[in-house]
């Protein structure tokens, strides 16, 4: 039996000896990439947080001691530790998250994947606990330094410093990367105390030294101490978190297991809220992270584990057709700027980041600065484009409302990862967007249904200058391109029956174009008429679709979005509105959270599929 088997929760780890950590270390780097290899996750993260998370459980008791990881695709170590070693459905229908879940065991408390929550989390759990009179029980917030780059968690270290006697430790797990290498202020900061080390090696030779010398070494290096902290401000500025009242332990080696437990202890004692600040390395132990200069195998696929290659070469991908047109909309147009939080390459920045390094903007994960930003580059007179994952728009809604839409800003938002994304779970699913966008005034919104129309709405959305445009497509490997068979007006339409009145009006919204063929084929099949359309622009509801409404007796519409408030409720709307009694039938996701699973999977749950949804709309056809 292997060291990491007999480990069935933390108190078996506390129980090892302090000379086995090395070989346990070792043991779990070897799963992690023997198992993550098999079914694609966060690697690169996790093999940087090995022996971190081992000393933070034979510190710590969890779960009477809380531990809240930010973002949680560092918490695998975390699950291996806490018995959890089944790891061959990893992110998949009925195996563990990717990231802590309540549900899995008692040991995880936020499923925490929208970064820079943890330290609220930690700072509200902390004073609950003392509100309740629950003495003796710790809190640790373990916070990426890429989620310090987010105002929320500086909102949190705001009210966390003053309070002196909360038993809170801050871990800041500094790798100098996010997804890719962090941006900011702060960065410069941490990178400072990095390589400044100054301060521990004056103390030391001082210590060395003056008590060597008889009579005056003593109080000499006593005097020496007391001017700690204008020492420190000289060779190691730490000053900005002491500063702000917070104990300081740092910098750390975070791959040297005894050095992180020292310091972790004596936080711990402290009695009030600490900052150890550790230094690992992300894709630590496995050269193909290591030698990835992008980001370090943060999330990968099924790849070979001897070589760090996928066993497929991937296709081309919706984000690979936003990459390439903008980079040629970038050399015709010289007011096309370009914003991201932190994640350049996985929305398809880095083409225009190589060609224009002067106008891309990596703000960190701080998206509500993004669209404020954003909209001043408006003022300013250039066209800014934000592309972010789709989930992650609803941490900027106030932004996009008052500071954009409000002031009419020709801000072009391009969501990535829209609708169901599956294996990341209930966090990631991009199926907010259209719901919460809907209530905007001003704002239009495209949902291309295959990379044609990507380039081309792209284009006709940097038009715009009135106010803002979103375009939002899905993750995975793009549609093929689905021709129109003419058009009307606005609106392509896809498949009809004949050009006379239609029993049913199919409205297929982005990506689910093919689906709503599919369904207008099958139907047809059945003995109906049938028309099929993109309404390409979805948001507001254009006079087109409303006047082809009419030519039916009934709509439908299917949406990778909210059935609540997304397009087909907004169709239903605009036809009360316009006097039309035509009744709407909606297709979409409900609103619930989703659990974890592929998207095949989660849609065929949901009855968005075209057998389920025939199968709907022949009962209600008559």
């Amino acid at each position: 039996m292997s060291l990491l088997e007999t480990i069935t929760g933390p108190e078996d780890l506390r129980a090892l000896p302090v000379g086995r950590m090395p070989e346990l270390a070792e043991e779990i780097r070897a799963f992690l990439v023997t198992e993550v290899c098999k079914t694609g996750g966060h690697l690169g993260p996790n093999l940087g947080v090995v022996e971190l998370t081992i000393a933070l459980h034979r510190v710590f008791h969890s779960p009477r001691d809380t531990i809240v990881f930010d973002t949680g695709h560092q918490s695998y170590v975390h699950k291996l530790l806490t018995g959890r070693h089944d790891f061959s459905k990893l992110k998949k229908q009925g195996g563990l998250s990717g990231y802590p879940s309540r549900r899995e065991s008692e040991h995880d408390v936020v499923e925490n994947s929208h970064a820079s929550t943890a330290l609220s989390w930690a700072d509200g759990i902390a004073k609950g606990r003392r509100v309740r009179g629950e003495a003796g029980r710790h809190t640790v917030a373990v916070v990426g330094d890429g989620a310090l780059t987010g105002g929320m968690a500086w909102e949190a270290l705001n009210n966390i410093a003053v309070d002196k006697d909360l038993p809170l430790v801050i871990v800041v797990n500094d790798n100098e990367r996010s997804y890719a290498p962090t941006i900011g202020g702060l960065a410069e900061h941490l990178a400072t105390l990095r390589t400044t080390r100054g301060y521990e090696q004056v103390l030391a030779w001082g210590r060395r030294s003056l008590t060597r010398t008889p009579l005056v070494g003593g109080p000499v290096y006593d005097t020496l101490h007391g001017f700690k902290k204008g020492l420190k401000d000289i060779v190691a500025p730490q000053g900005m978190f002491e500063d702000l009242g917070l104990k300081y332990y740092g910098p750390v080696d975070g791959h040297d297991e005894q050095a992180v437990e020292r310091a972790l202890r004596q936080a711990k004692e402290f009695g009030g809220p600490v900052i150890v600040h550790v230094l690992t390395e992300k894709g630590r132990g496995y050269q193909p992270a290591l030698d990835d200069q992008a980001d370090h195998m943060h999330g990968i696929g099924k790849i070979n584990p001897e070589t760090g290659l996928p066993f497929e070469v991937g296709g081309r991908i919706w984000t690979d057709e936003f990459n390439e047109e903008l980079v040629r909309l970038g050399a015709e147009r010289d007011d096309i700027v370009a914003l991201t939080a932190a994640m350049l390459i996985p929305v398809g920045l880095d083409g225009f980041a190589a060609a224009h390094p002067d106008r891309v903007f990596d703000v960190g994960i701080a998206e509500q600065h993004a669209v404020t930003m954003a909209s001043g580059l408006a003022y300013a007179g250039l066209h800014p484009v934000v592309a972010l994952y789709a989930t992650f728009l609803n941490r900027a809604f106030d932004q996009m409302l008052m500071d954009c839409a409000l002031h009419r800003a020709g801000v072009t938002f391009v969501l990535d990862r829209a609708g169901i994304t599956g294996g990341d779970g209930p966090s990631h699913n991009g199926m907010w967007d259209m719901t919460l966008l809907s209530i905007v005034p001003g704002l239009r919104l495209a949902a291309p249904r295959d990379g044609e129309q990507v380039r081309r709405q792209l284009r006709e959305a940097l038009a715009v200058t009135d106010g803002p445009t979103v375009l939002r497509f899905p993750k995975g490997d793009v549609a093929e391109p689905i021709r129109a068979v003419r058009s009307a007006g606005e609106v392509d339409v896809l498949f009809e029956t004949g050009t006379e009145d239609a029993d049913l009006l199919v409205v297929g919204v982005g990506a689910f174009a093919g689906l709503a063929v599919d369904v207008g084929e099958k139907i047809a099949a059945l003995g109906r008429t049938v028309r099929v359309v993109d309404p390409r622009w979805v948001l507001p509801v254009s006079d087109s679709v409303l006047a082809l409404a009419r030519q039916a007796r009934t709509v439908a519409v299917i949406e990778d979005n909210l059935v609540s408030g997304g397009v087909g409720a907004a169709v239903t709307l605009a036809l009360r509105e316009a006097g039309q009694d035509i009744p709407v039938h909606l297709h979409g996701i409900p609103k619930r959270f989703l659990e974890h699973a592929s998207r095949a999977q989660v849609l065929e749950a949901l009855g968005l599929t075209a057998e389920a949804i025939v199968a709907d709309l022949q009962g209600r056809l008559g």
